[in-house]
């Protein structure tokens, strides 16, 4: 399967729903904060390997027990997906935390007060 085919990019695409799915309803892990969404998952051609970005919003601590609870649930996980998705190979998971959209929330914060600044002056 190449890189940049219509099929790789409906696979990833299903690959983050499934994995959003079963973090958000089957995974009981009190670590995993509740504010946790999977933003993207990149599979590897040969379907052996996946890393996912996830998102958590909350602090730094949210974050890191977030990480280390799917870390220890990644093979829970990873049978989940091969249930419901019919591969050839279901990939091993990693879970990379993504600040992306905490960052995008940030600098709307930081735009809204200088426009209200601006407005005051």
């Amino acid at each position: 399967m190449k890189k940049n085919s219509i099929k790789y990019s409906r696979v990833n695409g299903e690959v983050q729903r499934e994995l959003s799915r079963i973090i958000s309803r089957e995974i009981k892990d009190p670590r995993i904060h509740p504010m946790t969404s999977v933003v993207s998952a990149e599979v590897t051609p040969d379907l052996k390997f996946a890393k996912v970005y996830v998102s958590v919003l909350g602090d730094e601590m949210d974050r890191e027990n977030t990480r280390e609870g799917l870390a220890s649930a990644a093979s829970h996980i990873r049978s989940q997906l091969a249930k419901s998705l019919n591969l050839r190979n279901t990939p091993e998971l990693h879970f990379v935390i993504d600040d992306s959209i905490e960052y995008g929330v940030n600098m709307s914060k930081r735009i809204d007060e200088l426009n209200h600044k601006d407005e005051e002056s």
